[in-house]
């Protein structure tokens, strides 16, 4: 019951964060008038930047990087702590209420460390990329990879959902979005599960050329 109050309040809040702002009137709002387009980081506590100003997380220093080589895009960072598959995709239609060109898609870790069935995780991505696909987004999917004391057999199916989701749909594969950072306590928080600051800057090289294929992508589409 207080779980479901926190969540509740939770995404009240980033919702509330996230219309005012796009809301019309606000500086952002003014500001993102010559913008491109919109990219929405749809993800848990590795997208939110638990531990960490939200300035300091990838989606916001992506957006920097972004906006410094020219690109201008606005990039809103639509993290929840704790989010399963399934409360990403009991998100979805809000998150398409954005308008989002591209979505960065994060999810899976928090089923890992749960123990829940992959085919769970398996089925939440297919019914979230085929909305996505109707709806005309670029996707952009996040792979993750799972601890070894989970079992081989489970880390294995675990990893295979990525790709293969990817592959069905047509999305921008992230293999790993930790790469080089998972594991290295120094670019990870105490916990040894977040990423610092530093960790989220090579998190953010790896997202980085994705984005831009996604943006190539929908100036493609757009060229029709």
């Amino acid at each position: 019951m207080v779980t479901k109050l926190i969540r509740r309040v939770t995404t009240s809040v980033l919702a509330a964060t996230l219309l005012l702002a796009l809301a019309p009137g606000t500086c952002h709002a003014q500001a993102a008038t010559a913008d491109e387009g919109l990219i929405v980081a749809l993800g848990d506590s590795l997208t939110a930047g638990l531990g960490l100003n939200e300035r300091d997380a990838w989606p916001a220093q992506l957006e920097r990087r972004l906006r410094a080589a020219g690109f201008h895009w606005k990039v809103v960072n639509a993290g929840i702590s704790g989010e399963t598959s399934s409360g990403a995709l009991a998100r979805l239609d809000w998150v398409l209420g954005l308008k989002p060109d591209i979505l960065v898609l994060e999810t899976g870790a928090n089923d890992g460390l749960r123990g829940i069935p992959t085919k769970v995780l398996q089925a939440n991505l297919d019914m979230m990329l085929t909305t996505l696909d109707a709806k005309r987004v670029t996707v952009i999917l996040a792979g993750m990879q799972m601890l070894r004391n989970l079992g081989p057999s489970y880390t294995a199916a675990f990893a295979r959902v990525y790709p293969e989701m990817a592959q069905k749909h047509g999305a921008i594969l992230i293999p790993f979005l930790l790469e080089g950072v998972a594991a290295n306590p120094a670019l990870n928080q105490a916990d040894g599960l977040h990423p610092t600051v530093e960790g989220y800057r090579i998190v953010t090289d790896l997202v980085y050329p994705r984005v831009l294929d996604a943006i190539a992508r929908v100036r493609s589409t757009r060229a029709r």
